[in-house]
């Protein structure tokens, strides 16, 4: 027994030893780090989201978006990105059959790091992420949507240069307007979210993720119209010194949709997410 403990020992610290300095902000899957990039760097991201499965029939939201990170001073960084969207549904009620590929959204990622993890505590960054977007996010309809994303991201490394976690806070408001009726929407989206991550070998790590969010009628949270409890596991892996990818996917566990029954929300929400990010720093 005493052997075993000490052999861990040693490899824990054999690890430890070798552990690669990484960027949280893409560790722990949907979920972000509080990091950013060195002034002056650049950073060109890929990140592709899956949405998959309703109550009936057949659904799947695929989008793709690209972007470019810039660094323009130290603590901040901006980041416009450009997406576009698939979708095919067919024998779901509520929504018209569609198979599309389309032009889907622009939006600006802005981020501004109040405490550097590596200097405190903790670390702790604030987001706003306004966007466009052309395509409603769970029909596909053709749609002017504008609205923004604001964002508070903390994260700690609990071992240091192995055990990663983080905490996202984020609220999301939306008016929508329909071109094919000219009518309004006004929607919002809070979500929290807690993630794990541990470095198992320099620049590889595993963990998971939990996200509960909360869907409602109007811009200021209005009224209540369902919420979702996604978990899952997550991935990351530098491949080099500018390389890396992360991927994580998700399974709705527990929901609810207003004046429905079942113990999943499939209204608003999926059955399954997943995301598939790669980057590449310049």
């Amino acid at each position: 027994m005493l052997r075993l403990a000490l052999c861990v020992f040693f490899a824990s610290a054999v690890t430890l030893a070798k552990a690669a300095e990484l960027e949280t902000t893409h560790l722990f899957g949907f979920t972000l780090g509080s990091d950013v990039n060195a002034v002056g760097e650049k950073e060109a991201e890929s990140e592709a989201v899956g949405r998959f499965g309703k109550s009936a029939g057949t659904y799947s939201a695929i989008s793709e978006a690209l972007g470019v990170k810039f660094i323009p001073f130290q603590n901040f960084s901006i980041e416009p990105v450009v997406s576009v969207s698939r979708f095919d549904i067919s024998n779901l009620p509520g929504l018209d059959d569609r198979r599309q590929l389309a032009y889907e959204a622009a939006s600006l990622e802005l981020r501004y790091r109040l405490i550097d993890r590596e200097k405190a505590q903790f670390g702790l960054t604030v987001g706003f992420d306004p966007h466009w977007a052309r395509v409603d996010d769970i029909s596909g309809a053709p749609v002017d949507q504008y609205g923004a994303a604001l964002l508070l991201i903390m994260d700690k490394e609990l071992i240091d240069k192995l055990i990663f976690a983080a905490f996202n806070l984020i609220f999301e408001p939306d008016a929508i307007r329909s071109r094919v009726t000219g009518d309004w929407q006004r929607v919002s989206e809070l979500d929290l979210s807690t993630a794990l991550s541990a470095q198992i070998r320099p620049g590889v790590l595993v963990g998971a993720e939990a996200r509960y969010m909360r869907s409602f009628d109007g811009l200021g949270l209005d009224r209540l119209i369902g919420n979702a409890l996604f978990v899952g596991p997550t991935f990351y892996a530098k491949l080099s010194e500018k390389v890396w990818m992360s991927a994580a996917w998700s399974a709705q566990v527990a929901g609810h949709a207003h004046n429905e029954i079942g113990a999943l929300d499939l209204t608003n929400f999926e059955r399954h997410r997943a995301v598939l990010r790669f980057g590449y720093n310049f």
